[in-house]
């Protein structure tokens, strides 16, 4: 009982300090999907080393992006279940309930629960949300749709342009990928009722562009048209590290963009904004436990977060915060690591793949010898390996490709699927009292459910109020009801194969 007693003292002791409330304009909230502490250790050494700061025998890593604003830890479970995915974690960030894994913005009984964007939107705030994943997965999903399967992803599609939402749009600024959810079939798309969302949601006045081209043509002195839709890939878009610049702006790009129109359009406005920025592909990258990818993904949060960063020490109306929904790969990084091994690395996973599977030749030995290998890095290979992976199917070749060259680098995964670590919290705001307020008011150890009441707080928004609003014509917009108990056993046992994979 004393130890329960002390430590209850400890995690809730910074809120017996908190001065008089801060208020804020704007709110920043970014999710490095998938990121470990791992992650941005084997980041920060990567890039110290290789830019001139000390030597693997010989460190002096400097501090990297996030590491000046730490304000805490996360817990990440999900309702029913220790490890938690995307669904359940982002719907406790957006939403600031425990739900189920699989839960896109509604409760265990599966009635919907308004975001902390619906509330901003319900009160008259500009809205954004901006990832480098499929604009229907489930981390911006739950900002903007309500459905209880992550799968759902046709119908999270029409909740986030309007076309199924009770509120009709609730978003102004919506880019990622996932363009086949609002396409019809007929359309290379994979709706099923031939609605073509895109044609819709320009008929009700959305500007769209579907590459970097359409991207920059539309753009007015580094700002977006409002309502925008930018759906730059027809699936994923692809890694950092890979990323095409005629077909996809850069994570970077696309922040300064939305941000730069949110301030633009609010600028003579009581009323701010609200915008979740999400780096998708350092989970999609842990998941394939590729390492390059994974670091260079974990290097653009990184660098996203030091623009935000100078961008609120500017703006003192506007707080940041950021915390990863979950940990991806269970990575590790023992004893003789070396991460400038990875300097070879010059190509994802993904986009080998890619290369491997589009092959046509009748020498996919020599294919790997000559191009997939040196573009991944690895080294340490024998002719046999070359022979064992030029007759196994792409997926195993890959992986044990990807294997081989995390082996050098001394670097290790213990899963494919998610990990019950706990998560930093970073934030930061303008001025030592409105740093201190947010430090007091929702730094230390949290629980992931508690982050949208903090944001809701500075804001002057109620969840509750939202909710409410929400549910007040039905809920019958929530399909499927009675197929719950199903879904719910579904999501957790995909969950539990990918991490045994």
């Amino acid at each position: 009982m004393l130890f329960r007693s002390l430590s209850i003292a400890i995690a809730s002791g910074a809120l017996v300090h908190s001065a008089a409330a801060v208020k804020a304009k704007n709110f920043i909230y970014v999710v490095p999907d998938g990121y470990g502490v791992p992650s941005q250790v084997f980041a920060r050494d990567f890039y110290s080393i290789t830019n001139g700061q000390g030597t693997v025998a010989r460190p002096d890593t400097a501090a990297l992006g996030v590491d000046s604003i730490v304000i805490g830890t996360v817990k990440t479970q999900a309702s029913d279940n220790l490890v938690t995915d995307s669904a359940a974690s982002g719907t406790a960030f957006a939403c600031g309930i425990p739900t189920y894994n699989g839960a896109i913005a509604v409760n265990d009984d599966g009635e919907p629960v308004a975001s902390i964007l619906e509330a901003a939107h319900l009160d008259g705030f500009k809205t954004g949300l901006v990832v480098t994943s499929r604009i229907t997965h489930a981390t911006p999903a739950v900002y903007a749709a309500h459905v209880l399967d992550r799968d759902s992803e046709n119908e999270i599609a029409g909740h986030q342009v309007g076309y199924n939402h009770p509120w009709g749009s609730v978003v102004d600024i919506l880019i990622g990928g996932g363009r086949q959810h609002y396409l019809p079939s007929s359309e290379g798309g994979s709706r099923t009722d031939s609605v073509n969302l895109v044609n819709w949601a320009i008929e009700k006045g959305f500007t769209y562009a579907a590459d970097k081209p359409d991207f920059l043509d539309v753009q007015e002195n580094g700002t977006l048209p409002l309502p925008f839709l930018g759906l730059f890939a027809n699936s994923h878009m692809d890694y950092e590290i890979d990323r095409n610049i005629e077909e996809q702006p850069s994570l970077l790009e696309t922040t300064k963009a939305s941000i730069e129109t949110l301030v633009k359009a609010t600028s003579d406005s009581e009323k701010g904004y609200f915008i979740m920025i999400e780096a998708s592909r350092i989970d999609h990258a842990g998941h394939s436990n590729d390492i390059t990818s994974h670091l260079h993904e974990t290097l653009m949060y990184n660098e996203v977060m030091l623009y935000l960063k100078e961008f609120v020490e500017a703006h003192p109306d506007t707080q940041l915060l950021s915390a990863a929904d979950h940990e991806c790969g269970g990575l590790t990084t023992p004893d003789g690591y070396d991460p400038t091994v990875l300097a070879r690395g010059q190509h994802s996973g993904e986009y080998l793949a890619k290369v491997i599977s589009s092959y046509e030749g009748d020498d996919l030995a020599g294919l790997l010898r000559d191009t997939i290998l040196p573009a991944v890095g690895l080294q340490g290979y024998t002719e046999s390996d070359i022979q064992n992976w030029a007759s196994a199917s792409v997926s195993d070749a890959g992986s044990s490709i990807l294997a081989k060259f995390a082996a050098e680098a001394g670097v290790n995964w213990s899963t494919g699927g998610h990990t019950s670590a706990d998560i930093m919290l970073y934030g930061y705001v303008h001025g030592q009292e409105n740093l201190n307020y947010m430090r007091d008011n929702i730094g230390g150890f949290r629980d992931n459910s508690e982050l949208p009441g903090y944001v809701a707080k500075v804001l002057g928004l109620s969840l509750e109020d939202a909710t409410a609003k929400l549910r007040s014509n039905g809920t019958s917009f929530v399909q499927k009801r009675h197929l719950l108990r199903e879904i719910k056993k579904r999501a957790n046992s995909i969950a539990r194969a990918h991490s045994h994979e």
